[in-house]
């Protein structure tokens, strides 16, 4: 079969690497691409959110199945899209991807449901929500409604924090219109762990398990980023809260949903903090995360096309959804100034060395060919994975694949998986 992915990050880079390793899959294309995921599919010049050409690209090259890795074009509707056309497609339709385009909705659909959540209130004028806040007890938590790239999230600590939050998610801007709605949530503490599924609109398949570090610094200091790194599987996902979450939080969510008419096919991810309550749900997205798809989909045994068919078909109860039992690690190498200002274009060398070694992977995340020359194209540069039997191994895998690869102003956190020592 011919294959399309859509978006050009190190999500899809693993996703394109899944795919290759199909018998089923004879011809693969990815819009845009990198330039890492140029060796394994031809990469076309095609935007995430040109709707329009990717449609016709599809129709051109008879696509029988089309992959949307990217939260923008399935919020803006790309599988609705592709189906209207006649292209079989994998994502959340537009109804269902609000799961994650709107903090709002999805904070209601846990209270109505009965899913375990912070304490919230949602806003749309900022003045009532600065009056809210003179009430509140802190830290809280600001959140844009809408995509805002994971950085549309601000904790407070102070009065006077929350009041210069609201003024710069709701009266600046900051994360444009994703900023007209606000919610404001209790803050919880407590370890953080994220779970991937497969969804077929009925039934749900959950992935192994992983752990994110948004924040920019080692010590979680610093600004939040996209992720600068992940691990798999996450130690404090115990059999206890696996199976609290199988009956409070994943099959209420895909039931949620389908009793809303809102059928979801697809990946939904539950981003989970582990309180002295029991486990809550930050958030959910509706696709792979990125960059924890760089160390879930590596471990994964079945064939990636298999499960996304029958996701599509709805016959995901028949699938023995199989995962290695070792752990993996993943270490962003971003350029130095992510989030906010970076240099790109620098010559990256060192990146055949990963070609020598099983279990080590380099997924690009921003990268472009200059000539011949692979250079940086984006504050997250890539994202270096290696395996391990156990976690601590993975890591010290990874941390030494990073210095396989060189380029001006690299940056990393070097604490990603420290978390793994205090299991």
């Amino acid at each position: 079969m011919k294959v399309l992915i859509v978006g050009g990050g190190g999500r899809e880079h693993a996703i394109a690497y899944c795919v290759a390793k199909s018998s089923k899959v004879e011809k693969m294309y990815c819009a845009p691409g990198n330039a890492g995921i140029a060796e394994l599919a031809e990469c076309v010049p095609i935007g995430a959110m040109e709707f329009d050409k990717l449609v016709t690209f599809a129709k051109e090259k008879a696509i029988d199945l089309a992959i949307v890795g990217m939260d923008d074009p399935l919020v803006g509707g790309l599988i609705d899209e592709f189906e209207k056309a006649g292209i079989r497609a994998f994502g959340p339709r537009k109804n269902a991807a609000i799961l994650e385009g709107s903090k709002a909705f999805s904070k209601d659909l846990m209270k109505k449901y009965d899913i375990p959540t912070a304490a919230y209130e949602n806003f749309d004028n900022a003045d009532e929500a600065l009056a809210y806040l003179e009430t509140a007890k802190f830290p809280i938590v600001l959140k844009a409604d809408g995509l805002a790239l994971g950085k549309g999230v601000l904790i407070c600590n102070t009065l006077e924090e929350a009041k210069a939050g609201v003024k710069e998610i709701m009266l600046d801007k900051k994360f444009g219109a994703s900023g007209n709605t606000m919610v404001v949530e209790e803050f919880m503490t407590g370890r953080e762990v994220s779970v991937l599924s497969f969804v077929d609109g009925k039934t749900i398949k959950t992935m192994t398990s992983a752990q994110d570090h948004k924040r920019a610094k080692d010590g979680d200091q610093g600004l939040n980023t996209g992720g600068m790194g992940t691990f798999s599987p996450s130690p404090f996902y115990t059999k206890e809260v696996d199976e609290f979450c199988r009956k409070y939080v994943y099959q209420k969510t895909v039931d949620a949903m389908a009793a809303e008419g809102r059928e979801f096919k697809g990946i939904i991810f539950f981003g989970l903090m582990l309180t002295e309550d029991g486990p809550k749900v930050l958030e959910y997205n509706a696709r792979f995360g990125d960059p924890e798809a760089q160390v879930v989909l590596p471990r994964m045994k079945n064939d990636l096309i298999d499960v996304i068919e029958a996701c599509i078909d709805g016959t995901l109860d028949q699938v023995d959804l199989q995962f290695e039992d070792n752990a993996a690690v993943c270490v962003v190498l971003a350029s130095d100034g992510y989030p906010v200002a970076y240099e790109k274009g620098l010559p990256i060398t060192g990146l055949d060395e990963f070609k020598k070694h099983e279990g080590y992977y380099c997924f690009h995340a921003g990268t472009k060919f200059d000539g011949d020359q692979i250079v940086t194209n984006g504050g997250r540069v890539l994202g270096v994975t290696a395996k391990g039997a156990t976690l601590k191994e993975a890591r010290a895998n990874a941390y030494k694949a990073t210095e396989w690869v060189q380029f001006d102003n690299k940056y990393m956190r070097h604490d990603i998986g420290k978390a793994i020592d205090e299991a």
